[in-house]
């Protein structure tokens, strides 16, 4: 399958010069993680910015010095097994497709697994495919705290567990989005500097403003804020099975119970669309 079958030729994007907060509101309409970045005046792909990137960094305001230059496009042509190594290769969730260096569309993972494994029938389980390294926290961590596990383990959720320690939900990089805000704190540093033993002498005082932005969360916990209706699966649901789940529920991660309701891993749409590259 090509994936001018799948692609999205109606994308969303941003231009530069451009700022954050447009970004961040254009992310916030549309619903999405992701946006192509094109020079301001024309379709010419310039760069690729993430949810990710503006969190990590707070600091800077032009999407010029935030997003990724680094860009792994597609064209319209390419199979979907071909997408689905280059965005396994690069640890990449979307990918940009254009034309003689413009921007026509964008593929994504999502994309990959409702419109091509969903209607497969891969009898694969997702045990071979998941990850077993899985952000969790208790219900009543604070946000703040939630946020920092789900950050550490570099993935775009975390997974809130009750006092008999089974899931009561699951919170995304979007929910924590929409639960922040970007403050800017001022930290004054001081040095003085003075000439011993010279009585004509004073001391002077250096100081230094430094001024830095950083998220402030909300002063809710877990539980206030994740979803609580979890899909889940088992380390024998079938691939395609599970792609179906994701499309039918509109999600892009889901949890994996073992024998005994036991939570054994997490399985994401970036960790399925490797079962297409194995066909």
């Amino acid at each position: 399958m090509q994936i001018k079958k799948i692609v999205s030729g109606d994308v969303t994007y941003v231009s530069v010069p451009g700022n954050r907060e447009t970004a961040l509101e254009i992310m916030r309409k549309e619903k999405v993680s992701g946006l192509p970045v094109t020079k301001e005046g024309t379709n010419e792909l310039v760069g690729i910015l993430t949810r990710s990137d503006l969190i990590e960094n707070p600091d800077e305001e032009q999407i010029a010095l935030i997003m990724s230059r680094n860009i792994v496009s597609a064209n319209l042509t390419e199979d979907v097994s071909t997408v689905a190594k280059k965005m396994v290769d690069n640890n990449i969730r979307r990918i940009p497709v254009v034309e003689k260096g413009e921007l026509v569309g964008i593929v994504t993972s999502f994309d990959l697994v409702v419109s091509a494994i969903s209607e497969m029938d891969i009898k694969d389980t997702v045990e071979n495919y998941m990850i077993k390294n899985v952000p969790t926290t208790w219900e009543d961590t604070p946000l703040n705290v939630a946020f920092e596990v789900m950050r550490l383990f570099n993935l775009k959720c975390v997974i809130g567990l009750n006092n008999d320690a089974k899931i009561s939900g699951i919170l995304t990089e979007t929910d924590f989005i929409n639960e922040s805000e970007v403050v800017s704190e001022t930290s004054v540093h001081n040095s003085t500097v003075g000439t011993e033993g010279d009585k004509w002498s004073w001391d002077s005082t250096s100081v230094l403003y430094v001024e830095k932005n950083h998220l402030q969360f909300s002063d809710k916990v877990v539980k206030d804020v994740s979803s609580t209706t979890v899909s889940t699966a088992t380390t024998k649901t079938k691939v395609s099975d599970c792609a179906k789940k994701m499309k039918t529920d509109n999600i892009e991660q889901i949890p994996v119970l073992g024998i005994e309701d036991d939570l054994v891993g997490l399985i994401r749409a970036n960790d399925l669309i490797k079962a297409l590259i194995k066909k």
